[in-house]
C-alpha cells in the first residue's frame, strides 16, 4: 500500500485546506531544502507538534508529549551538549544497548548514525517539537549552577586582590572568571529569549534581572565586592569610558552565541549605590516574522494588507516602548518588498538586516537624524519610505509631505492608542490639512503575554473581574483559561506574547474632524460610530474568549475603563 504523503494526512484531517496544501507545495518548489512540514508551519496553517504527530501516523515514529516527562541526568548524558544542540536530539532512556531519542528530525539518518557512533548506543527515535526539545535542553543546560560558581570565584579573586577591573583585553587573561561570568550572564539571556539584562546595584549587593515576555525576572545576585569588577568588564566590550561613573553613557558590542552574532546595545547611569547598567539583547540575523503570525484578527488583517498595497500616503504604528511596532513594521516592509520597488529606511538603530532594502542608521554625529536622512531620502528615487519614529515637527512635515508626493511611507509613534496619533502630530504643529490628505491609517498595539500551553487549564474568573470587563451577565457558559503554572513557564501562567490591535482608517468622516481640529476623544467616538475603528480593547476580549490569553492580562496593558 502506497504511503500517504504528509500534507495529504493533514489536510484528510482537516486542519489544512487543499488551497494550503497547493501553496506550500508551490513555495517549496521555489525554496529549496524545505519539507513540506517546515512550509506550513511557516505559513501558519499548522502547528509544529501537528506536523510531527502526522509524521507519527505517516512513519509509525512515536510522538512523545514532553511537557510531563521526567528527564534523567544519567541518560542525557550519554550524547555530547554540542551534538544535542545540533541535532535537536534528547536522550530519553536506555534499556540495555538501545538509547531512545525524542528527535525534531528523526528522519535525519546521518543524525542518527553520528549519535550511534557517538553513544556506542543502538538508537530507537521517537518525535517531538522542536520547541519542546529546544526547551528541555535549554532547561537541562542552564548556566544558573556555573554563574553561581562564578560568582563565588570571581568573590574570592576581589578579596584576594586578583581580580580584573577593567583595562584592555590584552591585558587581562582571557581565561579570568570576571570575563567567564560577563559571557555567561549574556549566553543564558539569550538562550532564556530575554530581550534586556539589568545589572542593578543596590546597598549590599548587585541584582541581575532578564526581561523575558515583557516582565523582568531576577536571575541571580552578585555580591557587592565584584560590582565594579562587572560593571567594568561590560562597559570595556562596549568601548566607553570606564573611568566615567557620573554621567550616563552608551555603547554597543557583539558576542558570539550558539553560532549566531548577537548585539549587545549597553547603556549606563548613575545611581546612589553605582552603576545601573541596561543592556537591549539584539539578534541583527534574526528571521522577520510573517505579518499574519503576528495575532492580528481577520478584520483587521484584510484591511491593513488592502491599504499597504497603496502607492502613497502614511501608515502609522503607534503604541507605548516594547509594544512590536517594529517588528510589524519589518513583517510588513518583508511582505510589500518586490524588486520592482525601491524601499529604503532610516532607523535608529537597525534591528534587523533586510535583503533588497536600503537601510540607513541614524548617526547625530554625523548629521545623520531622521529629518535629514528623509531629505536626503527623497532624492533616491523611493517608492517606499520607512521612518524609524516621528520625534519632532520636522521629521512629521517631511514624511507626510513625502507620502503626498508619491511615496508610501510607514513611521511609528508614541501614543496611548491610534487617535492619539493625530492629535499628536497636531500638537506638534503639522497643519490639520496635512494630515487629513496624507495619513491613511493608524495601527495602535500592544504585545500581550499567551497562555503557557503545558499548564492551560480552564477556570472562572473572580466575579470582580468580569463586572470590570462589564461581562458578568455574558460570562454564563463562556470558557476562560488560564496558566496554572510550570517549570516550562517559570511558574508564571504565560509563554509567549502575541499582537493585539486597533484599527483607525482615514475615512472622508474622520478627515473632515481632523480638518475642525477635533480631539481623539471625537475622533474615536466618531470612528467607532462609523465602523472606521476596531479597538485593541474588543481584539484583546476575543483573544481571552479564545483562550489565548487571560481577563487579567488584557487589563494590565489595555484601558478597560470606558470602553464598554
Amino acid at each position: 500500500m502506497k504511503r500517504k504523503r504528509l500534507g495529504e494526512i493533514l489536510r484528510d484531517e482537516g486542519l489544512i485546506s487543499a488551497e494550503q496544501l497547493q501553496a506550500a507545495l508551490e513555495k517549496q518548489k521555489t525554496e529549496k531544502g524545505l519539507r513540506t512540514g517546515e512550509v506550513l508551519v511557516a505559513m501558519g496553517a499548522v502547528t509544529a507538534e501537528q506536523v510531527a504527530q502526522a509524521i507519527w501516523q505517516q512513519r509509525q515514529i512515536p510522538y512523545i508529549e514532553l511537557d510531563s516527562y521526567a528527564l534523567d541526568p544519567n541518560v542525557i548524558e550519554l550524547v555530547p551538549e554540542k551534538l544535542a544542540r545540533a541535532y535537536l536530539a534528547l536522550p530519553l532512556f536506555k534499556i540495555g544497548n538501545a538509547l531512545t531519542v525524542a528527535m525534531a528530525d528523526p528522519l535525519n539518518v546521518i543524525a542518527v548514525d553520528d549519535l550511534r557512533s557517538k553513544t556506542g548506543c543502538e538508537i530507537e527515535t521517537v518525535i517531538s517539537t522542536e520547541e519542546k526539545i529546544v526547551r528541555c535542553l535549554e532547561n537541562y543546560y542552564r548556566m544558573d549552577d556555573p554563574i553561581t560558581q562564578l560568582i563565588g570565584e570571581v568573590a574570592r579573586g576581589e578579596s584576594e586582590g586578583g581580580a580584573a577591573k577593567g583595562g584592555d583585553d590584552a591585558s587581562v587573561d582571557v581565561d579570568a572568571p570576571t570575563i567567564k561570568l560577563a559571557n555567561l550572564i549574556i549566553q543564558q539571556a539569550v538562550r532564556d529569549g530575554a530581550s534586556d539584562i539589568h545589572i542593578e546595584p543596590g546597598e549590599h549587593d548587585v541584582k541581575v534581572r532578564y526581561r523575558i515576555d515583557g516582565m523582568l525576572h531576577e536571575i541571580n545576585k552578585i555580591p557587592k565586592s565584584i560590582q565594579e569588577a562587572i560593571t567594568s568588564r561590560f562597559k570595556v566590550w562596549a568601548e566607553i569610558d570606564v573611568t566615567e561613573k557620573r554621567t550616563a553613557q552608551d555603547g554597543h558590542f557583539f558576542v558570539s552565541s550558539d553560532g549566531k552574532d548577537i548585539e549587545v546595545r549597553l547603556a549606563s547611569f548613575p545611581t546612589i549605590y553605582g552603576e545601573n547598567l541596561v543592556m537591549r539583547v539584539l539578534d541583527p540575523s534574526a528571521t522577520i516574522l510573517e505579518l499574519r503570525t503576528l495575532g492580528f484578527p481577520a478584520a483587521i488583517f484584510d484591511t491593513y494588507i488592502s491599504l499597504i498595497q497603496a502607492t502613497q500616503g502614511m501608515i502609522l504604528i503607534t503604541g507605548p516602548t516594547g509594544s512590536g511596532k517594529t517588528t510589524t513594521l519589518y513583517a510588513t516592509l518583508k511582505l510589500i518588498s518586490d524588486p520592482s520597488l525601491n524601499v529604503i529606511t532610516i532607523e535608529d538603530p537597525v534591528e534587523y538586516r533586510l535583503k533588497a532594502i536600503r537601510q540607513t542608521q541614524v548617526n547625530p554625529k554625523a548629521g545623520v537624524t531622521f529629518a535629514a536622512g528623509l531629505r536626503a531620502i527623497v532624492r533616491q528615487d523611493p517608492d517606499v519610505i520607512m521612518v524609524g519614529e516621528i520625534r519632532d515637527l520636522e521629521t512629521a512635515q517631511m514624511a507626510i509631505q513625502a507620502s503626498l508626493s508619491g511615496h508610501l511611507v510607514f513611521s511609528t509613534m508614541h501614543t496611548n492608542n491610534a487617535a492619539g496619533a493625530i492629535t499628536r502630530l497636531l500638537h506638534m504643529g503639522v497643519e490639520h490639512f496635512l494630515i487629513s490628505s496624507g495619513v491613511n491609517v493608524v495601527l495602535a498595539q500592544r504585545l500581550l503575554r499567551t497562555i503557557c500551553s503545558s499548564c492551560k487549564e480552564p477556570y472562572i474568573p473572580p466575579t470582580k473581574t468580569l463586572e470590570h470587563f462589564n461581562i458578568a451577565g455574558q460570562a454564563q457558559g463562556r470558557k476562560f483559561y488560564r496558566g496554572k503554572g510550570c517549570q516550562a513557564c517559570r511558574f508564571t501562567g504565560y509563554r509567549g506574547r502575541i499582537g493585539v490591535f486597533e484599527l483607525l482608517e482615514l475615512s472622508d468622516p474622520i478627515r473632515d474632524l481632523i480638518n475642525e481640529r477635533r480631539g481623539a476623544a471625537d475622533i474615536r467616538k466618531a470612528a467607532l460610530k462609523t465602523g472606521d475603528l476596531r479597538t485593541l480593547y474588543r481584539d484583546g476580549l476575543a483573544k481571552a474568549a479564545k483562550g489565548v490569553t487571560t481577563l487579567e492580562e488584557i487589563s494590565r496593558i489595555i484601558q478597560v475603563k470606558g470602553e464598554h
